[in-house]
């Protein structure tokens, strides 16, 4: 088996998984997930949703996470087995950061959440120039955005994000060429209320301590893993349109 092969089956079985309706499991989840929301004072939820607007904004206006310039000349294996390294690291760190600030009581635990979100993006980011895309262009960026979204949406939101996504290459270019005509605002305001909201938990007296590395660790597996699967579905999706090409190229010149 090719590892080509190998990966086409992970990545039907995380298409499947996506796709699946929610479980009573995921039902209880997002039942407990609300209820810890709804523990958290006003002041830190406005305090979050700062925190994500700024990150909306440096992602799509700013060079904070632009330092990584794509890779061209490596197999999709070799590029893989970057990634997985880069993602350990990135765990490590993150677990290394939340830790620290979940023991430090909840002020710390409030300055966690923009800085984990920053150990996210530039992940995401690293991610996408091994892939050999050029994150200086907006929709790429864009697609980092969605990326995110996927990884920590409900279950309902996460299958309207997929869809977007599956068809990326093709759709991307009917978005504005101008990124200031894109409605970046729009766009922050609706996945708000389903980003992270797990990692609000370590900002609760007595478990944030216990939480913070742990769920860091966990978060930005998720994310990395997640990124693994979108980015995969892209280029399966651009060899497939590739081999259609060639395949009538070749229906034409036999008919010629």
């Amino acid at each position: 088996m090719t590892y080509e092969q190998k990966i086409t089956s992970e990545l039907d079985f995380w298409k499947f998984k996506t796709l699946q309706k929610p479980s009573l499991f995921n039902k209880v989840t997002d039942g407990v997930q609300k209820k810890i929301n709804s523990f958290i004072p006003d002041k830190v939820h406005n305090a979050i949703t700062t925190a994500i607007k700024q990150m909306v904004k440096a992602v799509l206006f700013g060079s904070t996470f632009t330092t990584s310039k794509p890779i061209t000349d490596l197999s999709l294996m070799h590029r893989e087995a970057l990634i997985k390294q880069k993602i350990d690291n990135y765990k490590k760190t993150g677990a290394a950061e939340g830790g620290i600030t979940g023991a430090g009581g909840f002020l710390m635990s409030l300055a966690d959440f923009p800085l984990l979100l920053g150990i996210k993006m530039k992940m995401l980011f690293d991610i996408a120039a091994i892939y050999g895309y050029e994150v200086k262009d907006y929709r790429e960026r864009l697609f980092i955005l969605h990326i995110f979204q996927l990884a920590f949406s409900s279950k309902e939101e996460s299958k309207n994000i997929f869809i977007k996504m599956q068809d990326w290459d093709n759709q991307a270019h009917k978005l504005p060429t101008n990124i200031d005509e894109f409605d970046w605002l729009t766009f922050q305001q609706q996945y708000r209320d389903y980003i992270d909201l797990a990692k609000l938990a370590q900002m609760l007296p007595f478990v944030g301590a216990a939480v913070g590395a742990v769920a860091n660790y966990k978060l930005i597996d998720r994310l990395g893993k997640t990124a693994m699967m979108s980015y995969r579905m892209r280029y399966f999706n651009l060899q497939y349109a590739i081999s259609n090409t060639q395949t009538t190229k070749n229906i034409e010149l036999n008919m010629d």
